[in-house]
């Protein structure tokens, strides 16, 4: 299995950057975790989008799904119908957007199977519906917080996971129990207590260098990473 980073920032890209977005590969076969803005002309530098297996939505904030509506123009063209897996209980005004014959939208099963993969899902805290993805073969195992603040059962659910994909939104001086996001150092906590193998911060903010974040995550857990746009991560 491989993490191809796409985009990585939030709620707004870098320059020349993209949002939210994560190329699974697995067995030559390929989906996307989340699709912010930016990340399409990213991902077709890596997959045909027309290609993929199936998109895995977190939620439905624009910086995790809006190119999914520029996504639509390549897939009618091609004459192509992709499935994306939401929350369930999700009904906003975005969820209707994806009405169209290229999108055949699901709500995530209690398990899902896809690309030899088991993907099992977490609700977590935010403002909207919003899931954490786990993603094993059976080996080796991923697990995305998606956005959260700090969350009941998040740890357990990510419980020795190979590689910890985690919201890292804030610096801790900004952070508070109040905010749609966790901070790099309750990132550290997390993997500390999830006893992940690594942890890996994202949805950084493009105000902070990445460094920076990192910095306030290794003092808690020293393997702790920033990613970046183009990164590879193999399970």
């Amino acid at each position: 299995m491989k993490l191809h980073v796409i985009g990585c920032h939030g709620p707004y890209p870098a320059a020349g950057g993209a949002t939210s977005g994560y190329l699974i590969e697995n067995n030559d076969k390929a989906l996307l975790m989340d699709c912010g803005a930016g990340v399409l002309g990213r991902l077709m530098q890596l997959w045909d989008p027309a290609a993929l297996e199936c998109v895995l939505l977190s939620h439905l904030h624009f910086d995790h799904a809006s190119d999914l509506l520029v996504l639509r123009y390549y897939l009618e063209i091609a004459g192509k119908t992709l499935t994306v897996y939401v929350p369930l209980e999700d009904e906003s005004p975005f969820r209707a957007l994806l009405t169209a014959p290229a999108f055949e939208v699901k709500p995530y099963p209690a398990e899902l199977k896809a690309m030899e993969l088991t993907v099992t899902t977490l609700p977590v805290r935010h403002p909207v519906p919003c899931r954490a993805l786990r993603l094993t073969d059976g080996e080796k195992t991923l697990v995305f917080t998606g956005d959260t603040n700090d969350c009941d059962g998040l740890a357990e659910f990510a419980k020795g996971a190979d590689v910890l994909l985690a919201d890292a939104a804030f610096l801790t001086h900004e952070w508070t129990d109040q905010k749609p996001h966790m901070s790099a150092a309750g990132a550290a906590r997390l993997a500390l207590e999830a006893q992940a193998k690594k942890l890996y911060l994202t949805h950084l903010p493009v105000r902070h260098a990445p460094e920076t974040m990192e910095k306030e995550a290794r003092e808690i857990c020293p393997h702790a990473q920033a990613v970046h746009p183009g990164m590879v991560i193999a399970l």
